[in-house]
């Protein structure tokens, strides 16, 4: 057999490892992952692990539950606020992450290189110009490398600079964030607090007034039917008593969702009756209204939280500006590195090597211009939307105080129906015991005593709306600690000492931050 016929065990073994990679491609491959939908025993499991997260750490409400505490418990337990306080938690941390950008590059190197064949390199001669005929092994077929590299870069440090002061910004972004989305919860709860109180003082005024109701329309088609009053009269009687029928069921379908409300903004079991305490307070409206209204601009002005996050945006584009115009500098890059090679054929396997490198970019002659541009047009529009936000909070400012005087207004005149339908009410309940005035003027009074007391309530919820409307865009914030460290009763306190000292907050300025 000739040497061309015999097999090549170098060619044989490359096929074998070529075989074993086309293999282990096609394997992975067959592995990809798949659409994998979730399954009920799974979710269950979930849900169960959910709903103790839900509950953890809640504490269970032992007293009647006043607007104070209801406010406290929203604070600390709400779920949607939790959510925003880990917003603001993770922005923070983005700021520590991005302060490590400015910090020099030292990176830690091993790995190991392999060969089939021989790295073989052949000499030609200076003088004739032919090669060789001796052939000179160069390098080992596998080797170790290692090293530890230490690189610093003006530019990085710049970049990383600004970015970090961006992230800094987009902290205090999510902190008013954060602000805002309290302003909303403590207006929901107050609003939620209200009906459900309304639906605890009403709802045995609406029974008694339903199951008299009824009974006098069973008696009326009672005397229908025994022909007792002429059938006009009696259907017109009976019309009369299902309208007040019909306001009453009205009155219990508006209040009937009040306790879920409140429930699940303090976070509270869905199914339990809460038992609410109706507290005095303090008139905050008529403080607020006192305030002169040039108090009220500057403190807007100072202490708005979306405006001031469009000062903070407005900042962030002016940082943008400088880390465009630091892109297009030139850049300045140390290196110093310690290297190790285990190759046989090396003299020297260890050395340590240096070098200071000068780059620069020259197509940024060409799209430097345009990246300015492009950055100060983000800096003209967040000036825009900064004057834009300056004047449509101010206008909220004044809407908002007209809305509470309104408010306030229609709270003193639905008090006051209320009051004269609960004499009136107290008079025709005296004259049917006196048998002078019929059923049906006793039912449509109690009817309307109800309603008028429901619309009091109503008002005065809206009232609080109004007060918590104008209070969140002056920026008047409850002064209370970490919510997570704090008791329920501590943080109630503080909401309490809030209210008691709104009176003197309304007469200065709040403090610029």
């Amino acid at each position: 057999m000739s040497p061309r016929a015999l097999p090549n065990p170098t060619r044989s073994a490359s096929w074998g490892r070529w075989a074993v990679v086309s293999a282990a491609i096609a394997l992975a491959g067959c592995a990809a992952p798949r659409p994998a939908p979730l399954t009920t025993a799974g979710m269950d499991v979930t849900t169960l692990v959910d709903a103790q997260r839900m509950r953890q750490g809640v504490e269970p409400i032992q007293a009647p539950l006043g607007l104070e505490e209801a406010m406290a418990r929203a604070l600390k337990y709400n779920l949607d606020r939790r959510g925003r306080m880990m917003e603001e938690a993770i922005a923070l941390r983005q700021f520590d992450a991005a302060a490590f950008e400015m910090l020099p590059r030292v990176m830690a190197e091993a790995g190991y290189n392999w060969r089939d064949r021989d790295r073989i390199t052949l000499s030609r001669s200076t003088e004739t110009g032919e090669l060789s005929s001796s052939r000179f092994v160069s390098q080992d077929r596998g080797h170790t490398l290692s090293g530890l590299e230490f690189t610093w870069s003006l530019l990085d440090l710049t970049l990383g600079y600004y970015g970090a002061r961006q992230q800094a910004d987009r902290a205090l972004i999510a902190t008013e964030r954060r602000r805002k989305a309290m302003h909303q919860l403590l207006q929901e709860v107050r609003t939620a607090y209200f009906r459900a109180l309304a639906a605890q003082k009403l709802r045995e005024e609406v029974i008694q007034t339903v199951r008299m109701a009824e009974e006098a329309l069973r008696d009326a088609r009672s005397a229908e039917a025994l022909r007792v009053r002429s059938p006009l009269d009696a259907l017109r009687y009976q019309r009369q008593v299902l309208e007040n029928l019909r306001l009453l069921e009205a009155i219990g379908h508006e209040l009937s969702s009040a306790q879920v409300e409140l429930a699940q903004l303090i976070n509270a079991p869905l199914g339990q009756t809460l038992v609410l305490a109706d507290q005095d307070r303090p008139d905050v409206a008529q403080m607020l209204l006192q305030m002169p209204i040039t108090r009220m601009e500057d403190a807007v002005l100072a202490n708005n939280p979306d405006l001031r996050e469009a000062h903070y945006n407005s900042r962030l584009a002016r940082e943008e500006v400088r880390r465009t115009m630091a892109r297009l500098f030139p850049n300045v890059s140390l290196n110093l590195g310690v290297e190790y090679d285990s190759d046989s054929y090396q003299v020297n396997r260890h050395w340590q090597d240096a070098g200071l490198q000068l780059s620069f970019n020259l197509l940024n002659l060409l799209s430097g211009p345009a990246q300015m541009q492009l950055a100060e047009a983000g800096v003209a529009l967040a000036d825009q939307r900064r004057i834009a936000m300056q004047l449509a909070v101010l206008a909220q400012m004044h809407l908002a105080r007209l809305a509470l005087e309104n408010a306030r207004d229609q709270f003193a005149r639905a008090d006051a129906i209320w009051d004269v339908d609960r004499k009136i009410t107290a008079m025709v309940r005296h004259r049917e015991t006196a048998q002078t005035q019929g059923r049906l003027d006793t039912i449509s009074s109690a009817t309307g005593a109800t309603l008028s007391r429901l619309r009091r309530y109503q008002a005065l919820g809206q009232m609080q709306a109004a007060e918590n409307r104008l209070t969140a865009t002056l920026g008047f914030d409850p002064r209370i600690g970490r919510t997570d460290a704090l008791s329920v009763q501590q943080i109630t306190e503080q909401i309490r000492q809030q209210f008691d000292a709104m009176a003197q907050l309304v007469q200065t300025l709040p403090e610029k931050r």
